[in-house]
């Protein structure tokens, strides 16, 4: 997917990018949203309105650019294992795992920024 430029400001960006959604087949929630420079974290709930479906939660990710006087982005979820990786840890716990190996990566990004916090290891409580 490309870019979609349609805010005139930032802020306007991030307030239609995380409010609720409601389509003819899905109720998409925000559960939680962190801005990390110009990326959008969020862990978003889709809630089937079919109750034979079940509902799923997914964390995206989200590119935000300004050009020529407005704001675009490109949206990203878990699936295609972005490059980016300053997701915060704790979003890790509220969405099932789609991709362990980018799990790995963002676990690595937040050792090798914060080493002072440490990791605990299976085993060496």
């Amino acid at each position: 997917m490309g870019w979609l430029f349609s805010h005139r400001s930032r802020r306007e960006l991030i307030a239609a990018l995380i409010q609720t959604d409601d389509t003819e087949h899905y109720q998409h929630v925000t559960l939680a949203h962190a801005l990390r420079g110009n990326v959008l974290w969020s862990v978003v709930q889709s809630t089937p309105k079919d109750p034979a479906k079940v509902a799923k939660t997914v964390i995206h990710c989200i590119l935000m650019q300004g050009s020529g006087g407005s704001w675009g982005y490109k949206a990203m979820d878990e699936s295609v294992q972005p490059c980016y990786y300053s997701c915060p840890k704790s979003y890790l716990t509220m969405a099932p795992v789609i991709s362990p190996e980018w799990r790995e990566k963002v676990l690595a990004h937040h050792q090798r920024r914060y080493p002072q916090r440490g990791v605990i290891k299976e085993g060496s409580q």
